[in-house]
């Protein structure tokens, strides 16, 4: 039998603890120790899991797989996880009791096991652990810390919405230094020289482009005349404004991939754009943003560039 192969899909790794609302669990591990927290999902293992802030993005992604043909998905997604096998049972029968199509995952018990994701083609990695996702990154690969609590999800609502910030997530974080050591002006004007250099690409454009692909197929089906409605939405939601935005735009194009709507709010608060825009998930590198949009929507910390670091000063992550 030939390996399932994994090189042309869009690959997630999911750790049970952003999929699913884990508050519980981890309050008897913290408090009871180890061996209740095993007696505690032993006894609970016929008891699903309550969805968690990454549910309802997973979910709407998976459902993506009717574009694909019998047997060839188009979205994989693996469970990436800390717990054994025997803890982890319960988190594969919620799974199960939710309709969701994930079949593989990677249990390890006490570690993380992010170090696969090359070796299982990921672009993404989510979780609720910062310490495994800050690891990740460190290693540079694309992962991201959920924050909040999870909201509910309009069943009815068959669309998905993914909302990226720029500097630190699509691409690296080289003009948010310039801005952090020159100021605004000093931004400005580096990205007004630069306008026509595209910047480096950062760790979340490979899981752009992956989604892309997924639009492009959605835009043949819709060609096809048969009524289709379009249900993938991207966005980019970004503090540049003109005529910093210039080379924004250029970049997506440079790199190949594309957003359907952009937002250059330039100081502007990403909170009160996300409670109208409604997105699914959001992606931004700052967690100074992030408390804002967090209290609305599913949001993602990428603790990636040099606005991440621990302080020199207090050996604290900055904001």
């Amino acid at each position: 039998m030939a390996a399932y192969e994994l090189a042309n899909r869009l690959v997630i790794g999911i750790a049970s603890s952003a999929l699913f609302d884990l508050a519980e669990s981890d309050a008897v591990f913290r408090d009871e120790g180890e061996e209740s927290y095993r007696a505690y999902q032993e006894e609970h293992l016929a008891d699903p899991l309550r969805p968690g802030v990454a549910f309802p993005f997973i979910r709407r992604l998976l459902s993506l797989n009717d574009l694909s043909e019998e047997g060839d998905p188009l979205v994989e997604v693996i469970v990436l996880s800390r717990n054994d096998p025997d803890t982890g049972l319960r988190v594969m029968r919620s799974i199960e009791a939710h309709g969701l199509t994930i079949s593989r995952a990677i249990f390890m018990q006490g570690r993380s096991p992010y170090k696969f994701m090359p070796a299982l083609n990921m672009s993404l990695f989510l979780s609720a652990n910062d310490s495994d996702v800050r690891e990740a990154v460190s290693q540079g690969l694309p992962a991201g810390h959920v924050l909040g609590e999870a909201f509910e999800d309009d069943l009815s609502d068959r669309d998905l919405r993914i909302s990226f910030d720029f500097d630190g997530v699509l691409a690296t974080d080289a003009s948010e230094q310039v801005y952090q050591t020159g100021g605004l002006e000093g931004f400005r004007a580096h990205e007004v020289l630069n306008a026509a250099v595209p910047h480096d690409a950062g760790p979340l454009k490979e899981f752009l482009a992956s989604i892309n692909r997924i639009q492009r197929r959605e835009e043949e089906e819709r060609k096809k005349g048969a009524g289709y409605r379009i249900r993938l939405h991207v966005s980019l939601v970004t503090a540049r404004n003109a005529p910093a935005h210039e080379r924004a735009v250029m970049s997506l194009k440079q790199w190949g991939v594309t957003v359907n709507d952009a937002f250059f709010l330039g100081g502007i608060d990403k909170g009160e754009i996300m409670k109208v825009l409604k997105p699914h998930i959001f992606f931004d590198d700052q967690e100074s943003h992030l408390a804002s949009t967090s209290r609305t929507t599913p949001s993602v910390h990428v603790p990636f560039g040099k606005i991440n670091e621990p302080s020199v000063v207090e050996g604290l992550p900055k904001a």
